[in-house]
Order: structure tokens, then sequence, then C-alpha cells
């Protein structure tokens, strides 16, 4: 029972939060100054020595969805090892209701259920470090890991509600809501340990980390 009363908190905590964050955000006003920055659409094909192809086409219905935002999607490869799939998504404003959306809650809708999650911590090129989201997906015998974060002002955090948190104040203090999301995933393939994949994953968003800052603005 105590159990079940924490979880209830938790979630009467979380519901507050995204109904605060609604209200306030929305109540500001329009008028957000984004500062200048290369649209997400044209991050480049080339990761190091991952090669990326041409970017997924989202359908109509999805992009309804996110509603209006830059996203790009894109497989990349290179010789003799599983592929990874990059997701960038940034909104220049989020005062219309248009909330970056979490995995966590996308995934399982396509059939994909969490079977290990946690944190982990990114190592910059600076030596600084920043949390992301680590999940292990099960869709019958297959095997996914994938990383997350959000980013936003040159702040990245893991959890969806801290994101939340400080949009209001980057909203009071900057006059800004706009915030992005990172994701990358890897299969786990046949006769490979989850711990290869998410060694893979990792290894592809430390490249993608310093390549971001010309797409996100901070």
């Amino acid at each position: 029972m105590k159990a079940q009363a924490r979880m209830g908190l938790r979630f009467a905590v979380a519901v507050a939060v995204i109904a605060a964050t609604a209200w306030f955000v929305h109540g500001r006003g329009s008028d957000d100054p984004s500062p200048p920055h290369k649209s997400v659409t044209d991050f480049p094909q080339t990761v190091g020595d991952w090669h990326g192809g041409a970017a997924i086409p989202f359908s109509e219905k999805t992009l309804q969805v996110l509603g209006p935002g830059e996203f790009l999607e894109r497989i990349y490869e290179r010789p003799e090892e599983p592929s990874v799939d990059l997701l960038l998504v940034y909104y220049p404003s989020q005062r219309q209701g248009d909330w970056v959306h979490s995995p966590k809650h996308c995934l399982p809708g396509a059939g994909w259920e969490p079977v290990h999650s946690a944190s982990l911590q990114l190592t910059r090129l600076d030596g600084r470090t920043l949390p992301v989201n680590y999940y292990v997906l099960a869709k019958g015998e297959d095997r996914q890991v994938v990383l997350y974060w959000y980013q936003s002002h040159g702040r990245a955090v893991a959890s969806e509600y801290w994101a939340k948190i400080y949009l209001v104040w980057d909203a009071i203090r900057l006059n800004r809501t706009d915030a992005s999301m990172i994701r990358v995933i890897t299969p786990v393939v046949q006769n490979e340990s989850v711990e290869s994949a998410k060694d893979r994953a990792v290894g592809f968003a430390k490249q993608v980390l310093p390549m971001l800052g010309s797409y996100i603005p901070s």
C-alpha cells in the first residue's frame, strides 16, 4: 500500500508540474526570441566515421501529433557494425502546447516494452558530463538500446519533469521556451551482448554532442 501511495503521489506531482507548466507558459504570450541557428533538418550526414543516408520522412499523421517544429530522423552506418538511428527534435516555441514528446511514452506504442532502464553520464570532449536516459527495449525476441536526453539553452537533462521545470524558469528569465530532444537507438543483433550495443550507442552519442551547438541554440 505504501508503494502504491508513493506511486500515486509521484503521478499527482507529475500531472501538477505539467499542468502548471502549460498554464504559465501559455499565459506568457507568444513572443519567443530564439537565437539564429541551423535547422536540425540540415544536420550532417557524416558523424565521425558514421555515414547517414537520406532523412526518414515523417507521415502527415505524425507531423500533426508533433506540431510545429524541426524534426530529423536518419540512419547512420559504418562497415561491419549494426546501424544507429538518430532522432533530433527542436521546438522554437512551446507556448501553444506543442511539447517535446518523450520516447518513454512513444516507443511502447510501437510495440517495444522496456526491460531495463537507468540513467548514465555522457562525457563531453571538455571532460564535462551530461545525464541521459538509458533503456533496453524488447519486442518478442528482438532487443534494442535507446539513449535520449533533453537539451536547451546550454543545459542538458534526462528528466522530462525537470525539463518542464526549467522551461518555466527560462520563460521567466530569458523569455524563451525553445527546447530539443536527442534520441539514439541501435539494435542488439544476434550473438551480441546488450553491453556491446550500449557501447556503440554511447560512442555515437559522444560524437554527436559537439556537433549540436549550431543546431540547438544555447
